[in-house]
């Protein structure tokens, strides 16, 4: 058997891992996503497998994952502050919230990790929800304001900015496919919400940008591989056009970085989506096994926003059973970040999603992408396999 060549990562590449406050805080009673999972459907079946309950307890918890965070060796977390905590109504303060997020950060730079704060992954309070949600233009001056008011408190204390996670996934999946909330399936009303994400955005990184000085700022997007089989190429235009390219659109040259999201490909026919390929395995969420859609999907970013705006990995990661199947994963996503960096894409960080197995939105508690294990009874942490093997890769600096 030939050994494989250890290459280099560059000096000051940022290693970290991630999650979002719904995900593992438990108990976000207020936001649109609780009420969600405990909405039957119109079939009067629940909307998600299980609902989120207690997560992983990090509300109480968080001193653990950073503990965590910090024994993996890596210099970067990035998580999200829950804006139903926050402001639980309009204009109405948390500061035992956002003091709450203060204390995480502080913990963190005490440990020598940055804290890369996202102000919005996936869930909205309530209120915003009964005033229409993401359909209603004025939700992006509101967004804009808790990004103020929450970039003033803690801004000396974060050191990277993410304004919406996966806005194309909230529209996707919210207003056109029904499956996240608020459970619609229209398509002019998934093109308002995509002009809203945009406009949302542009007003965030305005507002943090005056109120936080100096910390970058950017947007988050999932990306897939779209891969055309003969005659497909327009089809696959039409489809990634709709999924990315509307979304791209936000992304100013000024834009501090751009976050990079992916997880595997989509193959495409003239007549739409085709299925897996033979041979190549399916994860339990239902898509291939495929490392190498990182690499293809930095490539496109890189394209896309025309080499002008640094990249970050913010997500990349497998939801699988098969820890040794991790392990192999993240292994060939890092061989294809490295053919970037070779090829002289400015990618500055690789954060694996996620640090805990989670609650993963309409899937619940069935998808495993965390490098720990939290049990569901006891919310003991138990680092996997795929964990110390990340860990000596960030150690090395190599791989």
């Amino acid at each position: 058997m030939t050994r494989r060549e250890t290459r280099q990562f560059p000096d000051g590449f940022d290693w970290g891992t991630a999650t979002a406050a719904h995900q593992i805080e438990g108990g976000n009673v207020n936001n649109d996503w609780w009420a969600f999972e405990h909405t039957p459907g119109p079939d009067g079946a629940p909307r998600t497998e299980d609902p989120s309950g207690d997560a992983c307890d990090s509300w109480n918890r968080w001193a653990d994952d950073v503990d965590l965070v910090a024994r993996g060796g890596l210099t970067s977390y990035r998580f999200s502050i829950e804006w139903s905590r926050i402001e639980p109504e309009p204009g109405e303060w948390s500061h035992a919230a956002i003091d709450h997020y203060r204390r995480q950060c502080a913990a963190l730079l005490a440990r020598g990790i940055d804290p890369v704060v996202t102000f919005h992954h996936f869930s909205s309070p309530r209120w915003i929800a009964a005033r229409g949600g993401w359909t209603d233009p004025a939700t992006a001056d509101a967004f804009a304001a808790f990004c103020a008011r929450a970039a003033a408190e803690l801004g000396p204390f974060v050191r990277r900015a993410c304004t919406i996670n996966e806005p194309n996934i909230v529209a996707l999946m919210g207003h056109l496919l029904g499956v996240f909330p608020p459970g619609h399936a229209d398509l002019d009303e998934f093109t308002r919400v995509t002009a809203v994400f945009n406009d949302a955005h542009r007003k965030a990184v305005a507002a943090i940008r005056a109120n936080a000085p100096g910390v970058p700022v950017g947007l988050t997007l999932s990306m897939t591989d779209y891969q055309a089989l003969p005659g497909g190429e327009a089809a696959r235009d039409e489809m990634r056009a709709m999924a990315e390219d509307e979304f791209f659109a936000c992304v100013a040259p000024d834009d501090d970085f751009f976050g990079v999201q992916t997880y595997s490909r989509f193959r495409v026919d003239a007549n739409g989506l085709v299925g897996p390929e033979d041979g190549v395995p399916v994860l339990p969420m239902g898509y291939e096994y495929y490392p190498a859609s990182l690499g293809n999907t930095i490539r496109r970013a890189w394209e896309v926003t025309g080499g002008n705006v640094p990249l970050y990995v913010t997500e990349n990661g497998i939801g699988t059973d098969d820890d040794a199947q991790r392990t192999a994963y993240v292994d060939a996503a890092l061989d294809g970040v490295l053919d970037c960096l070779d090829e002289g894409i400015d990618v500055r960080g690789y954060t694996y999603w996620s640090l805990l197995d989670n609650f993963e939105w309409a899937f619940g508690y069935r998808p495993h992408f965390g490098l720990v294990a939290v049990d569901r009874a006891t919310f003991a942490r138990t680092p996997k396999p795929s964990f110390e093997h990340y860990a000596d890769i960030v150690r090395a600096g190599s791989h």
